[in-house]
């Protein structure tokens, strides 16, 4: 299979800053199966994991450098430097970057004009998460924000957004254009026939936007699992804290604390008509 690969403007990769690694390492392999790797090269200063499962990279656990535990989300952008130009006029803040990480990248902490802070990622050799939405995997990052309309305003001006609302009940979609297209000729060869019952245009979308009004805006990374009600028992007895569940007319969810903080979601993937 080609490997997966992403245009600028798609969500590629997540990770999270934990207290301890070895212990948020096994809270994740214990509840998603993953196999954790150190890649940081002997003798380098810090440690980072990447997680695999059936050999293929989905998420890195590192080091928490302060007291905010969460899972970061990384955008792909073509050029780290021009993409650092372009946030402070947009309302946006650069928190810290362009960082160079040998031959797998660079990255840049940003805050949005909201206040969720997001990650720009310029890929080298890791071109980001190469296996997504099965079981144990990633399956997308929502935005929440207290705006809609200005955190629709700058990210469409810094990565070329459309945000357009579906018939999904799922609220205000987020696409690039052309990711469907370009996904069908390289990792997903099937996908536009698989989703040829959905709306126009679903195989460009990469995430939602949900409006809370009273925040915290943030990126929140939401993880399938087979079964939502299994994945939640196993997330409690490994110390986690289950903070909301219910359903959609096309998931199982369940939202939950890992035991050292940080914030995600188990989604059981249900869709009506028992297919995709």
């Amino acid at each position: 299979m080609t490997a997966r690969t992403y245009p600028p403007g798609v969500s590629c990769w997540i990770d999270t800053e934990q207290p301890d690694v070895d212990a948020a390492a096994a809270f994740y392999g214990g509840l998603f199966g993953w196999t954790l790797t150190d890649v940081v090269p002997p003798g380098a200063p810090g440690r980072y994991l990447v997680a695999t499962l059936d050999g293929q990279d989905v998420a890195g656990i590192g080091p928490a450098t302060g007291s905010d535990t969460r899972w970061h989300t990384y955008i792909a952008v073509a050029d780290a430097d021009e993409s650092v130009v372009a946030v402070g006029p947009l309302g946006g803040e650069v928190i810290e970057g362009p960082v160079d990480v040998g031959p797998a990248g660079r990255w840049v902490a940003d805050r949005d004009p909201q206040g969720a802070p997001f990650r720009l990622w310029q890929a080298g050799r890791r071109r980001g998460a190469q296996l997504a939405n099965v079981p144990g995997a990633w399956n997308f990052s929502d935005l929440i924000t207290t705006d809609r309309s200005a955190a629709t305003a700058f990210y469409q001006g810094l990565l070329g957004w459309r945000v357009v609302d579906m018939a999904m009940g799922a609220g205000t979609m987020i696409q690039v254009p052309g990711y469907g297209e370009h996904l069908a000729a390289t990792s997903d060869p099937d996908i536009l026939e698989r989703q040829k019952s959905a709306p126009p245009g679903f195989a460009d979308v990469i995430g939602s936007i949900l409006v809370d009004p009273t925040g915290p805006p943030a990126w929140q990374v939401t993880f399938t699992v087979a079964d939502r009600d299994a994945s939640t028992a196993t997330a409690q007895r490994l110390g986690a804290t289950v903070l909301e569940s219910g359903e959609s007319a096309w998931t199982r969810h369940a939202r939950i604390r890992d035991p050292q903080g940080a914030v995600l979601v188990l989604s059981q993937f249900t869709p009506p008509d028992g297919d995709w």
